[in-house]
């Protein structure tokens, strides 16, 4: 009988891949945790990364029970942190300098699309 034929052994073999994927994903959250957290001295970080390795799951379950309230925590001011920064990019990108719509405002003058008060409006705009 082959390994594939039994239902039972291929539900434990899904399992197993699932707890150790799982596992992973505890094991690269502390660990990205652990170097986000500048209140930590490194001699504490290099001991839970010590204990990561020689104790996974106790050390794993300990640390998500002592620390898991500062991670989410972290987690939160990093994600607010990378969220002002795209919102700043993105204000910084997508506005034209008062130049660049002066210079579209005064095309439009040229062009007759606009009169002369509306150009003058959109300058005082501008330059506020």
């Amino acid at each position: 009988m082959s390994f594939w034929e039994n239902f039972w052994d291929i539900f434990w073999w899904f399992f197993t891949a699932c707890v150790f994927i799982a596992y992973l994903f505890g094991v690269f959250a502390i660990i990205g945790d652990l170097f986000r957290d500048h209140g930590l001295s490194g001699w504490w970080k290099a001991v839970w990364v010590l204990f990561l390795c020689f104790l996974p799951f106790v050390t794993l379950l300990v640390y998500l029970a002592a620390r898991g309230d500062g991670m989410a925590d972290r987690s939160m001011e990093r994600a607010r942190r990378d969220q002002d920064a795209a919102d700043s990019y993105i204000r910084k990108v997508a506005s034209a300098s008062p130049s660049e719509e002066i210079a579209r405002a005064k095309a439009l003058l040229d062009a007759g699309t606009i009169s002369a008060d509306e150009f003058e409006r959109i300058k005082g705009r501008v330059l506020v």
